[in-house]
């Protein structure tokens, strides 16, 4: 436990910012499976119109860094690939 004032405020805003990664991260997991249970379920043209959202949300989560640019950049390059290679 924190015992001195600045040792206590750090942690309170690491607290804070945990639980605002985490709302991050999780929308941004939820929306990559439901892309991907779109695409199993082989509804292309609503995949294709979740994409764009998706994609946003991966930036957001980068801005934020909540994840790394180069992770946000795989996240996005493997859902259009996956989103290619369906349509084809």
């Amino acid at each position: 436990m924190a015992n001195h004032k600045s040792a206590i405020k750090r942690a309170l805003q690491s607290e804070k910012n945990r639980q605002r990664n985490r709302v991050v991260r999780g929308s941004l997991r939820t929306e990559i499976k439901k892309f991907n249970a779109l695409l199993e379920g082989g509804e292309k043209d609503k995949a294709l119109a979740l994409l764009p959202t998706v994609h946003k949300l991966i930036d957001k989560a980068a801005t934020k860094g909540v994840v790394t640019k180069s992770t946000a950049s795989r996240k996005k390059s493997r859902t259009t690939l996956a989103l290619n290679k369906a349509l084809v």
